[in-house]
């Protein structure tokens, strides 16, 4: 089994990490972040954006295995990281499907009611497009 938890450095998500440890201590788990690109740009910019892209997701996948082994206290516990830029709730989905997880896990806010419809959650968004089973953890 194959298991992709979501992690943004979020109480929540450091949750949703543990769940996954403690829930599927066989499985591959993968434990991918997403650098969240900006939405908007001009053409002048895009090279100048991407190249700062590229540099905060070489200095996130070097600290990003050091920042989940202190959320385990199982030395001999395995896992691998990975890091994609773009929106969150989309590239989850996707990674997901192009590398045939079995599972998500994610981690939510807990917004609820006006400000869930107001800013959007990605958790709903992923639970929503989502074809395999997702795990929301509080």
């Amino acid at each position: 089994m194959e298991v992709l938890v979501a992690y943004d450095g979020s109480k929540p998500a450091r949750k949703a990490v543990e769940h996954a440890f403690e829930t599927y201590p066989d499985a591959e788990i993968v434990l991918l972040r997403v650098i969240e690109a900006a939405d908007s740009s001009t053409e002048a910019g895009i090279s100048l954006i991407q190249e700062m892209l590229r540099e905060r997701e070489e200095e996130i996948s070097e600290s990003f295995p050091d920042e989940i082994e202190s959320i385990t206290s199982d030395p001999d516990v395995e896992f691998r990281t990975e890091t994609v830029v773009g929106k969150p709730a989309r590239e989850i989905v996707s990674f997901a499907d192009e590398h045939d997880m079995d599972h998500i896990i994610i981690g939510s806010h807990g917004r609820s009611g006006l400000s869930r419809v107001l800013l959007g959650s990605v958790a709903e968004k992923i639970v929503r497009r989502s074809p395999i089973p997702v795990t929301v953890i509080r």
